[in-house]
């Protein structure tokens, strides 16, 4: 039986020679240093350069932010996993800006009794460039 095509799409997401193809490229890529940072209940994979938001941080726009809690650190083909954080290893990052992410509605309803309630939430953010990742 041959394999079910989509009407929009020339191959499915899963198909092999997708797969093969999206390996294809990485390697052909240079290997760029990467590290696992822990910040606000979440683990974040950066790289230098990035550009990541994170749940609010207390600095001003300019600073510089030094994180301690490095759960990973890769580059060169070799990747180091801490037991629970890499000793010695740091992320350097400067502040961007503080910023608020898209308003979420919150609508709740009870039927057939004329209840509704409507609210919004708008989540602050600090934006933040990764500068250096020192492996220690």
């Amino acid at each position: 039986m041959p394999p079910v095509r989509h009407k929009n799409k020339k191959r499915p997401d899963h198909s092999p020679a997708y797969c093969r193809g999206r390996l294809r490229d990485r390697k052909e890529r240079p290997f760029i240093m990467f590290a696992v940072i822990r910040t606000g209940g979440k683990q974040y994979r950066v790289e230098p350069n990035m550009v990541l938001k994170v749940e609010k941080l207390e600095t001003e726009a300019g600073a510089t932010i030094t994180f301690d809690e490095v759960l990973a650190v890769g580059g060169e083909g070799t990747t180091t996993i801490g037991a629970p954080t890499v000793a010695g290893a740091k992320v350097t990052a400067t502040v961007i800006a503080q910023d608020r992410l898209k308003k979420v509605i919150i609508f709740k309803k009870r039927r057939r009794q004329n209840s509704r309630r409507k609210n919004g939430h708008r989540q602050p953010v600090t934006v933040l460039r990764i500068q250096e990742i020192n492996a220690a």
